[in-house]
């Protein structure tokens, strides 16, 4: 398994230093997820402050960007990365498309589908292909060499899909290369839902299933103390309950063994408590939905958890202890190293 780290980006002069630290600890790459700031620019950043890093966006907003754009930034982070950038996409929720970005939002699952398509039709024609693609969302035709970036020396990069829904999980293994699972996607999810729903849209398109990368957070509690560990523990209990608010996430507790998990934790939502909120998170769910253990238990832990299942770790509380407890940043690096080696 290759580890990266999670983070959002941050200033630009920022980020040459944290990509630095991020390679120094031992991460195999980095993923940019995005939020205020593009994931676009700081992976451009990273990628000449830590030419070693593996780079991700995980996820950028698909929607707003024409898929022409999409498709020339991570061409150009492609080379720039000499072939270790990844195209992460997701769609992020109506009210941002709409309402933030004032762009289209209609049939998200097919307009998602018809994207994949047709960023990668366009990468194509960089490439030197006719630009032809004609779908129900998007139509691209027109490429002269002036406007065309060129081949590169590397392939196109690998375009994945942020993905909870059966729909959207069949969808991404029709056309994705890869699929960025949410973090509360524990390894049951996995198993129940997510790889039989790829597998099933790589048969449909005719491909192989293991073609297509599974990129799974974990929500880590690690420590050698008690006091080390409830610190992450109550962090990750505020972070479940905070996920699984979202309606369309619901089943995901119910064929966990947690009916019901959702509709009470909107009850306190809708009243403010935030912390009856994280007191529906049980140790029940805790156990199913992070990864727990001591330092030197961390990397079998995960390796039991998740072998066979994940293509890809990303630790997703690591980048927190870079400025807090660099000590306990190096520890996750060193798990990371003992994972990409394993």
């Amino acid at each position: 398994m290759r580890v990266d780290v999670m983070t959002f980006p941050r200033p630009l002069g920022e980020m040459g230093a944290v990509a630095r630290d991020i390679a120094a600890a031992g991460f195999d790459g980095v993923l940019f997820t995005e939020g205020g700031r593009t994931a676009y620019l700081s992976a451009a950043v990273t990628a000449t402050s830590a030419p070693e890093l593996e780079i991700s966006t995980g996820v950028a907003v698909a929607f707003p960007r024409s898929p022409m754009v999409t498709a020339q930034v991570a061409w150009e982070l492609q080379e720039a990365t000499s072939g270790r950038f990844r195209l992460g996409l997701g769609t992020q929720v109506k009210t941002h498309v709409v309402r933030r970005y004032s762009s289209a939002f209609e049939h998200p699952g097919p307009r998602m589908r018809d994207y994949i398509l047709a960023v990668k039709a366009s990468m194509a024609a960089f490439a030197g292909a006719p630009l032809d693609h004609h779908g129900p969302f998007y139509e691209l035709s027109f490429l002269t060499p002036q406007w065309s970036p060129g081949p590169i020396a590397f392939a196109a990069p690998p375009v994945d899909v942020a993905a909870v829904n059966p729909w959207m999980l069949h969808m991404a293994g029709e056309v994705a290369d890869g699929v960025h699972i949410h973090p509360i996607g524990e390894p049951g999810y996995l198993r129940r839902t997510a790889l039989p729903a790829i597998a099933a849209g790589a048969a449909a398109a005719g491909r192989d299933p293991a073609d297509v990368s599974l990129i799974v957070p974990v929500m880590c509690v690690v420590g050698d103390t008690d006091e080390e560990r409830a610190r992450d523990r109550e962090h990750m209990r505020s972070m479940i309950a905070f996920y699984g608010s979202t309606p369309n996430y619901a089943f995901i507790f119910d064929d966990a063994g947690f009916e019901g998990t959702t509709s009470r934790l909107r009850e306190k939502q809708k009243a403010g408590d935030m912390a009856g909120m994280a007191a529906q998170i049980t140790d029940e769910h805790m156990a199913v939905f992070t990864t727990e253990s001591t330092w030197d238990g961390f990397a079998d832990a995960l390796r039991e958890r998740y072998a066979g299942l994940a293509t890809r770790l990303v630790f997703y509380n690591a980048i927190q202890q870079r400025d807090s407890s660099p000590e306990r940043f190096r520890r996750y690096g060193e798990v990371a190293r003992q994972l990409s080696a394993g």
